[in-house]
C-alpha cells in the first residue's frame, strides 16, 4: 500500500467513528427526551391521583354527615308515624310485594 491509501483509510476509519458519535449522541438525546416526558407523565399522574384522593376524602366526610342526618330524619318521621296512628313506622314495615 502506498502512504496516500493508508492515509485515505485513516481518514475513512475517522469519518466513520465521528458518524457513529454523532448517531449514538441523536439517540442519546432522543432518550433523554423520552425520559423527560415520562417524568413530566408521572409529575402529572401523581398531582391527579393527589386530588383525587383530596376529593374523595372530602366525600367520604360529606357522605357520613349525610348518613346521620338521613337517620335523625327517619326516626324523627317514625316518631311522628307512631304519634299519628299507633302503628307500626312504613319504614320498618315490609313492602307488599314482599
Amino acid at each position: 500500500m502506498t502512504m496516500r491509501t493508508r492515509s485515505h483509510l485513516h481518514l475513512g476509519q475517522k469519518t466513520h467513528s465521528t458518524g457513529l458519535a454523532k448517531c449514538a449522541s441523536r439517540a442519546l438525546i432522543v432518550a433523554m427526551a423520552d425520559i423527560t416526558h415520562l417524568e413530566e407523565q408521572i409529575a402529572h399522574l401523581t398531582r391527579t391521583v393527589e386530588e383525587l384522593s383530596d376529593i374523595l376524602a372530602r366525600q367520604e366526610t360529606e357522605l357520613a354527615a349525610i348518613q346521620r342526618r338521613l337517620a335523625v330524619l327517619m326516626e324523627r318521621e317514625a316518631g311522628r308515624e307512631l304519634e299519628a296512628g299507633g302503628t307500626v313506622p312504613l319504614a320498618d314495615q315490609r313492602p307488599p310485594h314482599w
